[in-house]
């Protein structure tokens, strides 16, 4: 009870009594440092104080580090993010990346896997991958005073609990291989119990970098099967797990072999393509109808790598691929289809309140007609011209946004239309609707300095500043939605396969 709630005291006092209850074990076969692992008050002293206390197995005493019971306490460990304890013990216990721990008969593998500490390094951004790279010099023993100068005020620059992350990301990547390292010195069947399970999981997962270190150090690990004879290229499939997707199918021996088997249930690679993918990828990327893009972009490149036989081959349910994906996704086929109409009502009613007034304002010029020849009273004003340019591409655009989205209501919603045809019309119409607002409130600032500004700055200044709400509000609503379709329509994408360094063929 001491070591759980974190009281030294009084486990001094108790130890000054009896100086060998830290060796006693309870019914489910902890000792006192398993709960200083985990103490209450998350204190790295107290584990610290039991740990130079307890020994391994001295003078006849109980081994808490042996076995199971070693692996639970460094179980513990990393649970609670004490990635540098962890480290301690297993540099001084290196056995204990031989056994599985005593709860739930995990290795540490598979516990660091599902701590989600680790975080796949090319998805970093370039200022965390530079934190991470000051981060890991700032442990070696070579490193400038300068480099040392900008590694202390990286909390400042960038915050203290990024820098906690990347610091965290760090000792778990490098408790990883030690625990890969171990891997080198067993046999088959030790290999298989011990890492079958985390190579299984981080597909599933999409941590490529727990698979990238198990590979290296036994690479007969990335042919591993679930109880669904599913390898990891079926599982990365499946989950929409494109990182660890990226890493086989950049390795031509390895995605050439795990291609040619089905699953329990016959089912291809592509068959698992054709499936819906997990809720937790979907809601990834925003609206129904860019869902079902991203899924399309995920059955066409599995289609890319997959023989042409794929394509009629048929599962135990008699079914091929496109037929397994149309009937995956009819639900979400029908909220994008919905998500879509919606979209282009909205914003038809918009470009066609725009084109009525925007044409009102050319017939209905500011400060009228000359009676004499016709033309307008202040044609020769430099404010008016750009009135007129404005107000005409004002009426041009909105006109072009509202044709597009009349196209986008009367499309007929095929399957393959959600991968380019219908974003590619979505984007172009909210560009040009943007971009009528902003010519529209152009136009009316014109307007409003030429009939009541009498050459007034401060009057212009005004109308200009109050004319961008309007527009700031639809960049701050509707500009997002239009970054993420021409970043899904024509952004580089999430496939970009880099393979196995060492099984590269």
């Amino acid at each position: 009870m001491a070591a759980r709630h974190g009281n030294i005291e009084v486990a001094g006092i108790l130890l000054a009594r009896n100086p060998n209850l830290h060796y006693l074990p309870n019914n489910n076969g902890w000792f006192p440092i398993h709960y200083a692992a985990t103490n209450h008050r998350k204190s790295k002293d107290v584990f610290l104080y039991f740990y130079r206390l307890t020994r391994d197995g001295q003078h006849g005493q109980p081994n808490p580090y042996q076995g199971p019971t070693g692996v639970s306490l460094l179980a513990e460990l990393i649970e609670y993010k004490f990635y540098d304890l962890a480290l301690q013990v297993i540099g001084q216990y290196p056995d204990l990346g031989r056994h599985k721990r005593l709860a739930n008969d995990a290795s540490a593998l598979v516990v660091i896997l599902n701590d989600c500490s680790i975080v796949n390094k090319h998805s970093l951004k370039f200022w965390q991958s530079f934190i991470y790279y000051c981060v890991s010099k700032d442990e070696s023993e070579a490193y400038t005073p300068i480099f040392h100068i900008i590694t202390s005020l990286l909390p400042w620059l960038v915050g203290k609990s990024i820098v906690n992350k990347m610091v965290l990301h760090h000792q778990a990547v490098k408790l990883l291989k030690c625990l890969c390292y171990q891997l080198t010195t067993l046999n088959d069947t030790q290999v298989v119990s011990l890492a079958k399970d985390a190579v299984i999981e981080a597909a599933s997962l999409d941590i490529s970098q727990v698979i990238l270190n198990i590979v290296e150090a036994y690479p007969m690990s990335v042919y591993f099967k679930n109880s669904d004879e599913q390898n990891i290229l079926h599982i990365a499939v499946k989950k929409r797990s494109e990182n660890v997707f990226n890493l086989v199918c950049g390795t031509n021996v390895v995605r050439s072999t795990l291609l040619n088997f089905p699953d329990i249930n016959l089912n291809s690679v592509l068959h698992l393509a054709g499936k819906l993918a997990p809720p937790h990828k979907l809601n990834l990327v925003s609206g129904a109808a860019l869902q079902m893009q991203r899924e399309l972009q995920w059955f066409k490149e599995v289609k890319k790598i997959s023989p042409s036989r794929f394509l009629s081959y048929r599962n135990r349910n008699d079914k091929t691929p496109s037929m397994v994906f149309t009937e995956e996704h009819k639900e979400l086929k029908e909220a994008g289809e919905k998500w879509m109409k919606d979209t282009a009502t909205s914003c038809t009613i918009a470009a066609a309140l725009i084109v009525t007034v925007v044409f009102a304002a050319a017939i209905t010029v500011p400060g009228g007609n000359n009676g004499g020849n016709g033309l307008p009273i202040f044609s020769n004003n430099t404010v008016f011209t750009v009135f007129a340019i404005s107000n005409a591409a004002s009426l041009f655009t909105s006109a072009t946004s509202l044709l597009v989205f009349l196209s986008i209501l009367t499309s007929r919603y095929a399957e393959q239309d959600f991968l380019y045809a219908l974003p590619k019309r979505l984007i172009i119409g909210l560009f040009t609707l943007f971009l009528s607002i902003i010519f529209m409130m152009s136009a009316f600032s014109a307007t409003v300095y030429l009939v009541f500004g009498h050459n007034r700055r401060g009057v212009l200044i005004v109308v200009a500043a109050f004319a961008c709400l309007p527009v700031t509000s639809f960049v701050l609503l509707q500009f997002p939605l239009l970054v993420d379709l021409v970043s899904s329509t024509y952004g580089r994408g999430i496939f970009n396969q880099r393979g196995f360094p060492q099984l590269l063929v």
